[in-house]
Parts: structure tokens; C-alpha cells; sequence
């Protein structure tokens, strides 16, 4: 048999020999913030390095690792923590200190040119005990959220939910510091360099809460109590989570504890003085099927008839409690005003709910306004209000096509009250499909179509100077979706021509009525004659839509109530008769 010498014999004989053996190397221990460095790439990447720290979170079945954070290398330019790739048959514990080789990468994140740092281990071992370093406690906006990247924050006080579009299907939420996110051409006007100061605000003041995972409709979020009740402006507390950047480059809170939410619903519908009260409503597609409950699903809106149901009656709801002697609405399906028609139904279900006050009525056109599958339309309370001549629309292009028609009618409140121009619109949108030339995105902020929604202001302001009513009142008020925020083309098009905005004239501050990828501001418009502004009396919104989440409304959870009755807010105007 042939023996190998044993370890031990060869030292022998090395030392015999006057060779020894060189003792086993200990791998030199980097301080994380030397393999993070000062910047957005590691001086690290590609090579193999060793750290240790304190498993602050493990998160590999989201995100396919663990977070660890050391004591800090005292040094407030670099982060003293960062993500380790780690299989789950390893087995670690949060709290645990470990000795990790492996190799730096960078993780690229969306189009962003930086990325997540990020060890991928080859070897781990345990290492000696020690305190788990404590959460940062920010107060404010960090000046940079690169040094703080894999480390462990809490954010007491001080953050608003932006939006939650992403709730649902990514189980993220848009949150801010300082308030609500405001849609850039909402309070600045495209292209100025005061535009340009509110988008680096926003993205200054932006942060992003996770729930530690990339899977798609994670159901139930662990950072939120079931049932929570959230909304847009809802203010956060105690938030905590590790800093963190993947998926589109920005920074965001991937959440290690349930936040504490302050929210409630504004549970009364808005008052305004005067004894004349207009309102504006988009219904978000509504449409009725084949009038006699079947036809669905339908090109929009409810597909079944039990939908459309729940959709009505949070409709009949929202349009009743605002107590409004005439309303402008958007989005109805455009099928006429016989029995069975949208308009019809809706102001039948309107009536019945009102019982023996039920005295609603529709504007009737005739026909249309306009081909478009969606039209405007405008309700009254024949109690309250009579008809003066006959209705009138405007379908000369951009109105049709592109542009809803507008629908105009005159009233009176009584037999002495002064006639008034009640005109309802509902502008191109801002989607880009078959968008060419001026239309297309110019990349301002105001998205596409524009051209098309400034010629429609246009066209509609000189329209209305033709008297096409007939009455000769001077007084009237544009109201409806005009899909263009308060700075944009068409809005100060229409103010350059004498049209007042109705909230600006009340004095109501950050009036809003529609919330979009977490930014805040206003689609829909009161704009007054100087003789309607002089009969102005209060304007309010009632925010009963925009800040809550989609599946609150008929098509998902259907909570009772006005709640998510739209994607837009309601607006109410107040008025001398």
C-alpha cells in the first residue's frame, strides 16, 4: 500500500530542510463606506473584497438578498452599509454580524446611469458581536441620498403620500417631504425657468416606499394595516426602511416596519354662498350598455351590468350631495336622449333618488354634440332654474375629432334673474397615439395635442362673442375637462381673452381636482366672464376622487359612498341669482 505523508511530516521535514510553511492569509476586512465610495460607483467593482457587518434586513425572497451595515468608517460622503447577494439556503438572522467575501457590482437601475452597489457572496461566515447600528433619523430631505444608500432610516415625522397608482400593482407608494408633489405645469408655465425650479423640487422632495419585493400584484402590503384607509395627502409617521435604489433609478424606502397613517375623509359635500349654484362633474366614462341592462361590456366604462350599477350609484350620490341647481358633465356615453339613453337613465336615477324633490332635467341637443363616443351634457333642477332659448354647439374642427363639442345653454334663476351662459367642455386629451408635427410631445410638460387644445381655446372664445345662445346675456361660465393644467396654452390663452378663473376670483389656495403619477393640480376649469366673476360668491372642490386609489371604486373593493365615483373631483360655484 502507498501512504501520502501526513501534514505533519512535511513541516517536519520542511523545517529540517530550513523551509516553513507560510502561515494561512487572513483576508484584510474593508470598511463598507471604502467599498461604497464617494460617488455613485464602487473603486471596488469587479473585485473581490471582504466586509463585515450587522444583517440589518433580510429581504431575498423580494429582492434576492440581505442588507448589512456596519459601525461606519466616519466618513459622512460614503454609505456604511450595502446589499449582499445570498442564496436562501444560507442561513442568517437580522441582528447577526458576518464576515462576507464576494464581489462588488454595480446594479443597474432603469435608464439611470447609476445603479445599487451590491456584493455578490462567495463566502460567509459568522463574525464577533456587536451593537447593530442604529437607524438614521432624518428630519429633512438628505442632501445626499447616495451616502445613505443600503443604510437603515427613520423618518418620524414629515412625509406626505404623493400618489398610489403603483399600490396595487407593485405594493409602492409615492411619498414626499414637504406636502403634496405639484404638477410642474400647474403652477409654472411650460418651459420657464420657473417650471424648471418646480420639477427639481420635486425631485428633490420625491421619495419611493417599497415592500421589499419586484413581484407584481403583491396582494395584501405588509408595511400597511389591512383595510387601511389612504389618500393622496395623507400624512406618515414613523416610516423606517433601508435606503435603497433599483428598478427606475430613483431612491426609495424599502419598508422593515408598518407606518403609522393619519388619514380621513371629507365626510360633507362643499358649500358656497349664493343662491345660484353651478356644477361640473367628469363622470369617467359613464355608459349605460343597451339601456334595458344588457350591452355589456360597452367600449368604456362598466362591463357588466352590475357594475354599471355600483358605478350610478356612487355617480347619483356625488351629483345629489352637491345640492347644484345646474351641472356640467363630462363624459357620457354619446347615444342621443331618447328613453334608455345615458343621460336619460342618469337623470332618472337622479330623480328617483330625490324622491318628490326629484325635478331634474336634461339639456337636450338633438343630437350629439359632436361623434366623439364620449360628449359633455348639462342637467338642471327645473325648480330652481328655467331654460332661456335654445341649446348650442360648436361643431366646427378641432371640435369633433379631436376636441369634444362644447354644449352651451342659457338660464335664469326665477323671472327677474339675470340671464347666464352655462358652457361645458371637454378638450383633446394629452395622449400621444397618431400625435404628429405641432401635436407631438415637445417635452415642456404640457404632453401631446397641445396645439390642438390651444386653437380649440381659441375657436371657443370667439364662438362665444357670436352670442350663439341667441339671449344676448353677456354673462357665462366655461366649465369641464379642458385636459390642460392652470399654466398651460390653452388656459392662459382663454385668461388673456378676459376668462377668469373662478378659484383664483374666490381666493381658494392649491385648488386641485386630479392626481397623475404622483403629481397634483387641476384638469378641470370654472372660467368666468367679468360679469359672472362679478357674481361670484365661493368655489370650492370636493375631494372625494382624485386622492383615493382606483380599486376603492365600483370596479374594485366598491366602497359605499361617493369614494373614487371618478378619477376627476367635483367643482361647486356659488352665485348671485
Amino acid at each position: 500500500m502507498r501512504c501520502t505523508p501526513s501534514l505533519l511530516a512535511l513541516a517536519l521535514a520542511a523545517a529540517c530542510s530550513g523551509a516553513a510553511l507560510a502561515a494561512p492569509s487572513r483576508p484584510v476586512v474593508l470598511p463598507i463606506g471604502s467599498v461604497q465610495g464617494t460617488t455613485g460607483h464602487s473603486p471596488y467593482a469587479g473585485k473581490t473584497v471582504t466586509i463585515e457587518g450587522a444583517v440589518t434586513a433580510d429581504m431575498r425572497d423580494g429582492l434576492g438578498g440581505i442588507f448589512v451595515q456596519d459601525a461606519g468608517d466616519a466618513d459622512t460622503a460614503t454609505s456604511d452599509a450595502m446589499f449582499v447577494r445570498l442564496p436562501k439556503e444560507q442561513t442568517v438572522q437580522v441582528g447577526q454580524w458576518l464576515r462576507i467575501t464576494g464581489t462588488v457590482e454595480e446594479q443597474a437601475a432603469g435608464k439611470s446611469e447609476q445603479g445599487l452597489t451590491t456584493l455578490q457572496a462567495q463566502t460567509v461566515n459568522p463574525a464577533a458581536a456587536r451593537p447593530v447600528p442604529a437607524p438614521l433619523v432624518l428630519t429633512d430631505v438628505p442632501t445626499n441620498w447616495e451616502a445613505l444608500e443600503g443604510m437603515q432610516v427613520r423618518i418620524p415625522t414629515g412625509l406626505t403620500v404623493a400618489g398610489q397608482d403603483q399600490l396595487s400593482r407593485y405594493g409602492e407608494l409615492t411619498a414626499a417631504f414637504g406636502g403634496r408633489l405639484w404638477q410642474p405645469s400647474e403652477v409654472a408655465a411650460a418651459g420657464s425657468p420657473e417650471q424648471a425650479a418646480v420639477i427639481a423640487d420635486n425631485n428633490r422632495r420625491r421619495l419611493r416606499l417599497d415592500d421589499a419585493s419586484g413581484k407584481r400584484d403583491p396582494g395584501a402590503v405588509p408595511y400597511l394595516a389591512p383595510d387601511q384607509l389612504l389618500r393622496s395627502g395623507t400624512q406618515l409617521r414613523e416610516v423606517q426602511g433601508i435606503v435603497d435604489q433599483r428598478f427606475d433609478g430613483g431612491y426609495r424606502l424599502q419598508l422593515t416596519a408598518p407606518v403609522v397613517v393619519d388619514a380621513e375623509r371629507p365626510q360633507q359635500p362643499p358649500t358656497v354662498a349664493g343662491g345660484l349654484r353651478i356644477a361640473a362633474f367628469n363622470l369617467e366614462n359613464y355608459f349605460n350598455g343597451d339601456g334595458k341592462g344588457g350591452g355589456y361590456p360597452t367600449l368604456r366604462g362598466a362591463k357588466t351590468a352590475e357594475q354599471q350599477a355600483a358605478q350610478q350609484a356612487k355617480l347619483i350620490t356625488t351629483i345629489g350631495s352637491l345640492n347644484a341647481d345646474v351641472a356640467a358633465l363630462m363624459e357620457l356615453e354619446n347615444d342621443g336622449y331618447g328613453p334608455g339613453s345615458a343621460i336619460d337613465q342618469l337623470v332618472r336615477a337622479l330623480n328617483a333618488a330625490q324622491g318628490k324633490e326629484g325635478d331634474w332635467r336634461f339639456v337636450d341637443a338633438g343630437k350629439g354634440p359632436g361623434d366623439n363616443p364620449i360628449r359633455v351634457g348639462i342637467i338642471y333642477r327645473a325648480s330652481r332654474v328655467s331654460p332661456v332659448g335654445k341649446p348650442a354647439v360648436l361643431e366646427r374642427e378641432p371640435f369633433g375629432e379631436r376636441s369634444r363639442v362644447p354644449l352651451a345653454q342659457a338660464f335664469r334663476m326665477g323671472r327677474k334673474g339675470t340671464p347666464f351662459v352655462v358652457v361645458a367642455n371637454h378638450f383633446k386629451s394629452k395622449g400621444c397615439s397618431e400625435a404628429s408635427g405641432e401635436n407631438a410631445d415637445r417635452n415642456d410638460g404640457q404632453g401631446c395635442w397641445n396645439a390642438t387644445r390651444v386653437e380649440s381655446a381659441k375657436l371657443l372664445h370667439s364662438w362665444l362673442q357670436e352670442d350663439p345662445t341667441g339671449t344676448g346675456s353677456r354673462d357665462a361660465v366655461l366649465l369641464g375637462d379642458f385636459n390642460a393644467y392652470a399654466m398651460e396654452d390653452p388656459i392662459r390663452t382663454l385668461n388673456a381673452d378676459g376668462w377668469q378663473d373662478a378659484f383664483k376670483v374666490a381666493g381658494v389656495q392649491q385648488p386641485y381636482s386630479y392626481v397623475y403619477n404622483g403629481l397634483t393640480g387641476r384638469l378641470d376649469h370654472a372660467l368666468l366672464s367679468p360679469g359672472m366673476a362679478a357674481r361670484l360668491k365661493g368655489a370650492a372642490e370636493w375631494h372625494i376622487n382624485a386622492d383615493e386609489a382606483d380599486e376603492v371604486g365600483y370596479q374594485g373593493r366598491n366602497v359605499p359612498g361617493p369614494w373614487r365615483s371618478s378619477d376627476h373631483d367635483p367643482l361647486l360655484l356659488g352665485f348671485e341669482p
